[in-house]
C-alpha cells in the first residue's frame, strides 16, 4: 500500500516540456515525470533507457537508478474526458477530484467509484447515481449519509438496507418502504416526517445525524460483510470462494492476502494489493490488473502483462525483470532487448546475484530474491500513499518504521468566508459563494490531512440546491477521512457470536471492545430476512 498513490495531486513542470501540470510526484520528487498523454504516446521509448545489469552492484540500487531514470507518467489514468483533476482512474468524464475510479461521470470528490453518475462525496460506490456522503454502496439512487446498502433507493441516514425504499435513519432492513428509524409510516406521514426536520439546515442536518448515529451505533452487525461466498474470511468479500485473510474482493478464488482487488475476477493471488480483474497467479504485487497473469513483485505492471518480476509501470509486456515504462515488449532486463533464449540465461544469474548480494535498508531489513521492493524504492512517502488511509501513523512512527514523510506544505490561503460564517441554510445560499475560498471547520485543530480551505464549484453548489442541502462545513479531504470511520477494520479478531445461547466462533472486523452486538450469519439472516 505504501507504493500506491492515493487522492494526491500537486501542480508542478513537466520535465518533458516545461508546462505546468498535475502529478501524483510533487515537484522535489526524483522522478523524471511527463504529462500523461505524452508518455502514453510514441515519443517514449523506454528501450532508450536500457541498461546492462552490473554485476559488481546490488541490483535493488540499479533498479532504483533506472527507475528514476525513466520517465514517469504524472497521472496514472486513461480514456479520460474533462477530469484532469482526477489519478489512479480510467473511462472518467466530467469528474473532478475522483480518485481510484472507473466508468464514472459527473461526479466529484469521490475515492473507489466505479459505474456511477452525478454523486458527491462517495467512497466505495458501485452502479450508483445521485448520491451523497455515503460509503459502501451498490446500485443505490438518491441515498444520502448512507452506508452499507444495496439496491436501495432515497434512504437516509442508514445502514445495511436491501431492496428499500423512503427510509430515514433505518438499518437492517429488506424490501421496506416509508420507515423512520425501523418503525413503519404511511407515505403521508413519511413525507411530512422529512419535511418538518428542515435538512436545508446544517444545524437541523447535523443533530439528526447525530441521532441516527446512535441508532446505527446500537444495532446488530453480521460478524462480516460480504454475500454469495463459499469458504471466505477477512471483511468485504463479494461472489467469492476459498479466499481467506482479504479485504475488498470480488470474485476472487483460491487467494490470500488480498487487498482491494474490487474489480471481478482473479484466482490464484497472494499477497496482492489493488486491482484484480482477471488475474491469475500473481504474486506481491501492488496495481495489478486487467488480463494478467503469473506476475510477481511489480508496482502498476498490468493490462495484459504477464511472466513479469521486479518491474514498474509496464503495460501490455511479458517475460520482463526489472524494467520501468515498458510498453508492449518482452524479454528485456533493466530496458535492454534480448532473444529469449539470453533473457532465461541472464535472469537465472541476477537471481542468484540478488540472493548472493542482498539489499540492506536504513533499518538493517534484509531483502533478496522473493520479496517485494524495499521500501525505500517507494516512489511516495507515507502519507501520501493508500497506506496512511488504512494504517495511519504520525510523522514520527511512519519514519521510524523506515518510511518517508511529506511534511505539509504551507498553505496561507486568504480565507474568504469564515467558516462560521457559512449560511445555515440552503434557502439563503446564492452564486455569490462560487470560488471564494471557504475556511475548514478543523483548520485550527492541527488535523494532518486537512487542506485548511475549500470551494465551491458551479456543478456542485447545483446539486446542493436541486437537493435543498446545507453547504458542508469540512474541506475534501477531511470529508473524506470523516466517510471511513463507516468502514470496517482490516484487523481480524476471534469472537463468538452475541446472540443469546449460539456458540458459533467467527473471525470479525469487530474488535471485543467495540459497542456494536456482532451476530453469525445464521442468527443475523434470522433477524434481518
Amino acid at each position: 500500500m505504501s507504493f500506491r498513490d492515493y487522492r494526491v495531486l500537486y501542480k508542478r513542470k513537466s520535465d518533458k516540456t516545461g508546462k505546468i501540470i498535475f502529478s501524483i510526484f510533487p515537484q522535489e520528487s526524483p522522478f523524471k515525470v511527463w504529462e500523461r498523454d505524452i508518455w502514453w504516446s510514441d515519443e517514449l521509448n523506454a528501450l532508450d533507457y536500457g541498461k546492462n545489469v552490473d554485476f559488481n552492484k546490488n541490483f535493488f540500487i540499479q533498479l532504483k537508478e533506472l527507475f528514476f531514470d525513466v520517465p514517469s507518467s504524472g497521472q496514472t489514468c486513461w480514456n479520460m474526458v474533462n477530469s484532469e483533476y482526477c489519478t489512479g482512474a480510467n473511462s472518467l468524464k466530467n469528474c473532478y477530484l475522483v480518485f481510484v475510479s472507473t466508468f464514472s461521470e459527473d461526479s466529484m470528490y469521490c475515492a473507489e467509484i466505479n459505474r456511477t453518475k452525478n454523486s458527491i462525496d462517495v467512497t466505495r460506490i458501485e452502479s450508483s447515481e445521485l448520491c451523497y456522503q455515503s460509503f459502501a454502496l451498490i446500485k443505490c439512487y438518491q441515498a444520502f449519509f448512507s452506508s452499507h446498502c444495496e439496491n436501495c433507493m432515497d434512504i437516509w441516514f442508514s445502514r445495511n438496507l436491501v431492496g428499500c425504499n423512503y427510509c430515514f435513519g433505518c438499518t437492517n432492513l429488506r424490501n421496506k418502504q416509508y420507515c423512520v428509524f425501523n418503525k413503519q409510516y404511511t407515505k403521508e406521514n413519511y413525507i411530512k416526517y422529512v419535511d418538518d426536520l428542515d435538512l436545508s439546515s446544517y444545524k437541523s442536518m447535523k443533530a439528526v445525524k447525530e441521532k441516527a448515529e446512535k441508532v446505527v451505533e446500537k444495532s446488530i452487525r453480521k460478524f462480516m460483510e460480504g454475500r454469495y461466498n463459499s469458504n471466505v474470511s477477512g471483511e468485504y468479500i463479494n461472489n467469492s470462494k476459498n479466499t481467506f485473510n482479504s479485504y475488498y474482493v470480488i470474485q476472487g478464488e483460491d487467494s490470500k492476502y488480498v487487498q482491494s482487488f474490487f474489480t471481478p475476477g482473479f484466482k490464484d493471488c497472494y499477497d496482492c494489493t489493488m486491482w484484480g480483474q482477471n488475474s491469475e497467479l500473481c504474486y506481491e504485487c501492488s496495481s495489478v490488473g486487467e488480463n494478467c497473469y503469473n506476475n510477481k513483485f511489480n508496482y502498476r505492471c498490468s493490462r495484459g502483462s504477464h511472466d513479469c518480476e521486479y518491474s514498474y509501470s509496464c503495460y501490455g509486456s511479458s517475460n520482463i525483470f526489472g524494467c520501468s515504462g515498458l510498453i508492449n515488449k518482452q524479454y528485456c532486463i533493466l530496458n535492454k532487448q534480448y532473444t529469449k533464449e539470453e533473457y532465461s540465461r541472464l535472469r537465472e544469474k541476477v537471481i542468484k546475484h540478488m540472493n548472493d548480494v542482498p539489499y540492506l535498508d536504513k533499518k538493517g531489513t534484509m531483502y533478496t530474491y522473493g520479496e517485494f521492493f524495499p521500501l525505500e524504492l517507494s516512489p511516495f512517502s507515507y502519507n501520501e500513499s493508500m497506506a496512511q488511509d488504512y494504517f495511519p501513523l504520525e510523522k514520527k512512527q511512519a519514519v521510524n518504521l523506515g518510511f518517508r514523510w511529506k511534511d505539509k506544505e504551507e498553505r496561507n490561503y486568504k480565507i474568504d468566508i469564515k467558516n462560521e460564517n457559512i449560511p445555515d441554510s440552503n434557502k439563503d445560499i446564492t452564486e455569490d459563494i462560487l470560488n471564494k475560498a471557504i475556511e475548514c471547520e478543523n483548520k485550527n485543530k492541527n488535523v494532518e490531512y486537512c487542506t485548511e480551505a475549500f470551494k465551491i464549484i458551479k456543478s456542485e453548489l447545483q446539486f446542493y440546491k436541486k437537493f435543498n442541502l446545507p453547504l458542508p462545513r469540512l474541506c475534501p479531504n477531511c470529508r473524506h477521512f470523516d466517510r471511513l470511520k463507516m468502514r470496517n477494520s482490516l484487523k481480524l479478531w476471534n469472537r463468538k457470536c452475541m446472540k443469546e445461547g449460539c456458540q458459533n466462533e467467527f473471525e470479525t472486523s469487530y474488535a471485543p471492545e467495540c459497542p456494536e452486538i456482532v451476530y453469525c450469519e445464521r442468527c443475523y439472516q434470522q433477524e434481518v430476512y
